[in-house]
């Protein structure tokens, strides 16, 4: 959950678990529930009650079910929540509920020939905007906490009502709250609970102009974000992984699982094509197609009504619309008409008792028009959130519409980009993610594989990716298993002989999927498969055409045989992942991908230094692989330190200490036949390096300490093979203020 920035970490952790303690008690579904929310922060009240939404509204696994018992039925969506807000004309909040029961009541599902259906379990609801009663007449206030009165009679003499059967949740300040206690107190004794979240109160002065936007998150463009947070539609992510040498000292090995330049992330990202989105000539629509092109067409000559006039939409659609709009343009620029025509447009077929194929078919327009602008780069919360309602509005209406399944998948991917935003707690973010997986398994439901292949292996791709991603969570093992299958399921309708380029980027997550897998189960078998996998899609890239891609194949192939060297077959392993590394390094050039080439120098030199320390080499290939080492590392600190370290995709401090340890083990080493001054110049960049990592480690208290004894180990050996002079030049070149510190421990 987020809440306001400006809470107090005290603060943000109560409100974190008021919230979960609030979403378990609405989860549970229990009925004739009363409920009150207290929260004095407008902005905090906002957000949360979004969140609760987004994570309750729709039953997600059960969105959808379709089996072949009962004959393709499909069960439509239903919401579990549903946020209203209070009617100031009229304050009757048990009359709205009953209003809205009228209008949408719970479907029939699981009926067939031999048996009866049963309708779906009557939603909650969350009452808003209960504080702008403070702005009204006394005698309007006054009518609220009768209608609060009126309504104590059916919780008191267990009289049936439909929104009894449910849960019932107030959001309120205080002031509120406390006028309720005194003025509905049979009322307020019939409650179940009391949510209490901490914020500074709204100041009433500027609740006119308050956003009262129930996602009012700060915008996040996925493009901006380095490669390791922002996952293509086809390349699973990179991943930085530490190893440790046998000596114990920390060795810093980035494998770099799919590294490749991105100019734009959602370029062709995982949303099912949809090809006559808003471009189909007018001749060429069906009827329905032309009631939505209808919809852009509204009017020409007639103002589009205000949106705080929309009565039969679902408020916090509403304000989710109007917090996108764009402030920086006319209010009548096209940007801005186009969703609130569509808005309109659902409302005038909502007061004509349309069909619901028609209303779905306008929700579904609203959620293309979003993913539009998310495609695009606009992926702010808003317009995620946006989309995501208006697509499981579409899908409420019309559970049937033969483009069901991209919808869902599309859902799913909505879901899996909400859950990359930052922001979101760690509970929420699992949330997201385990709700995409639930879209794509439910569009994966509706696919026949055999007769639409494309989109099957498009959505089991995704649904693969998705669960790497909720393997940070839990369950890593199983979770990268369920990867594994289903990206093998992709491939085998994802063929080479109808995309290629799409069957290679599938291997190649294949083989990303199994060098994970083999991190925690079965290291040979699963290290082996992902060799495979990875270099079936090298035949399918030609380093001239692709090499960049050729480049990030090649690096992975060396990061799957450093890992194999563990385990079997050290020495060749090892000989094998400097090939394919010096092999990548030709396409990965500091001119062309900078930070790519100073992470496969960092492997390469990581591959020399495991070399060096093998039992079983000569004390001559000991020392040239240590100088290989040392040279590597080199390039990679000075590549590194040219770019800006937060596009680096392994720790560049790690690396510093990996320089200074080869320098120093080489001058330790028995072997060694150096001169004294080159033996004084080793011991100088190692001890050069180790201080360059410390200055960056002040707050990392276990790695500074690690560090700063390789710091006081160097010293010392200075001591021993140069005398004190040594030991002299080498205090000279630290910094001072940690002098007092060393001196005791020489």
């Amino acid at each position: 959950m987020s809440v306001n920035e400006t809470l107090t970490t005290n603060n943000f952790t109560l409100n974190r678990q008021t919230y979960q303690r609030l979403k378990f008690a609405l989860s549970i579904g229990l009925r004739r529930q009363i409920f009150f929310a207290v929260c004095d922060d407008l902005h905090i009240r906002n957000q949360i009650a979004t969140r609760l939404h987004s994570s309750l509204a729709y039953p997600v696994g059960q969105v959808l079910y379709q089996s072949s018992e009962t004959g393709g039925m499909s069960t439509p969506a239903y919401p579990r929540l549903v946020t209203l807000r209070l009617n100031l004309n009229d304050p009757n909040p048990i009359a709205q509920i009953n209003q809205w029961l009228g209008n949408y009541p719970p479907p029939i599902v699981g009926e067939t020939k031999d048996k009866p259906g049963r309708p779906l379990p009557i939603p909650a609801f969350q009452i808003v905007g209960i504080e702008l009663l403070t702005k009204q007449s006394v005698s309007v206030q006054r009518l609220f906490l009768h209608y609060l009165r009126l309504s104590e009679q059916y919780f008191t003499n267990e009289e049936t009502g439909s929104f009894l059967e449910s849960t019932l949740l107030f959001w309120l300040p205080r002031p509120w709250l406390y006028n309720i206690q005194q003025s509905a107190p049979k009322f307020w004794q019939c409650r179940t609970g009391v949510f209490v979240f901490a914020g500074e109160p709204t100041p009433t002065v500027n609740n006119r102009n308050y956003s009262d936007n129930f996602s009012h998150l700060r915008s996040i463009n996925l493009e901006t974000e380095t490669t390791q947070t922002a996952i293509n539609q086809e390349i699973i992510n990179n991943e930085t992984l530490n190893h440790q040498n046998i000596n114990n000292e920390t060795i810093n090995y980035e494998s770099d699982i799919s590294q490749e330049e991105i100019n734009k992330t959602i370029a062709e990202f995982k949303f099912i094509e949809d090809d006559d989105f808003l471009e189909d000539s007018y001749e060429n629509l069906t009827e329905t197609e032309k009631e939505e092109t209808a919809v852009q067409s509204f009017t020409n000559n007639q103002a589009i009504p205000k949106l705080s006039s929309l009565l039969h939409i679902n408020h916090e659609l509403v304000s989710l619309v109007q917090s996108s709009l764009n402030p920086n343009i006319h209010e009548n620029a096209e940007e801005n008409i186009q969703p609130r025509k569509i808005l309109w447009k659902i409302e005038q077929l909502k007061t004509q008792t349309a069909p619901k194929e028609e209303i779905a078919s306008a929700y579904h327009q609203l959620g293309n028009l979003y993913r539009s602008r998310i495609e695009e780069g606009q992926t702010s919360i808003d317009n995620l959130m946006v989309a995501i309602i208006a697509y499981q509005e579409s899908v409420s209406h019309d559970d049937n519409a033969p483009h069901l399944p991209d919808t869902l998948n599309d859902l799913g991917t909505l879901y899996w980009m909400l859950h990359r935003t930052p922001g979101s707690s760690l509970e929420d973010s699992k949330t997201y993610i385990e709700q995409g997986i639930e879209f794509y398994g439910l569009a994966i439901k509706l696919i026949t594989p055999e007769n639409q292949p494309d989109i099957y292996a498009r959505v089991q791709n995704n649904l693969a990716t998705a669960y790497g991603d909720l393997t940070r969570y839990y369950n890593p093992l199983e979770n990268w298993q369920k990867a594994v299958e289903a990206y093998n399921e992709a491939i085998r309708y994802r063929t080479e002989e109808n995309d290629p380029l799409k069957y290679a980027a599938c291997q190649n997550n294949l083989g990303t999927a199994y060098w994970h897998l083999g991190q925690y189960s079965d290291p040979i078998e699963h290290l082996q498969k992902a060799i495979n996998a990875y270099k079936s899609a090298l035949l399918y890239y030609q380093p001239d055409n692709e090499p960049v891609k050729y480049g990030m194949l090649k690096n992975n192939i060396g990061t799957a045989y450093w890992n194999l060297s563990q385990h079997e077959k050290p020495l060749e392993n090892l000989q094998l992942a400097v090939n394919f590394y010096q092999e990548a390094l030709k396409y990965r050039t500091p001119d062309n991908t900078p930070v790519a080439c100073a992470a496969t120098r960092n492997n390469l030199g990581t591959a020399y230094w495991h070399i060096a320390n093998l039992p079983e080499v000569t004390k001559e290939i000991k020392q040239n692989f240590l100088e290989l080492c040392i040279k590597t590392y080199q390039d990679t600190v000075s590549l590194a330190s040219s770019l800006n370290s937060m596009q680096l995709t392994f720790d560049l401090l790690a690396t510093y200490n990996n320089l200074g340890l080869a320098h120093y083990t080489l001058v330790t080493d028995p072997y060694f036949k150096g001169e004294k001054t080159a033996l004084s110049q080793h011991l100088e960049s190692a001890l050069a390096s180790h201080v360059q990592a410390l200055s960056g480690l002040v707050n990392n208290p276990e790695a500074y300490q690690a560090t700063f004894n390789h710091v006081v180990k160097v010293i010392r050996t200075f001591h021993n093979e140069l005398g004190i002079q040594g030991q002299n030049l080498a205090l000279s070149k630290v910094p001072s203020n940690l002098i007092p510190e060393i001196l005791p421990k020489l």
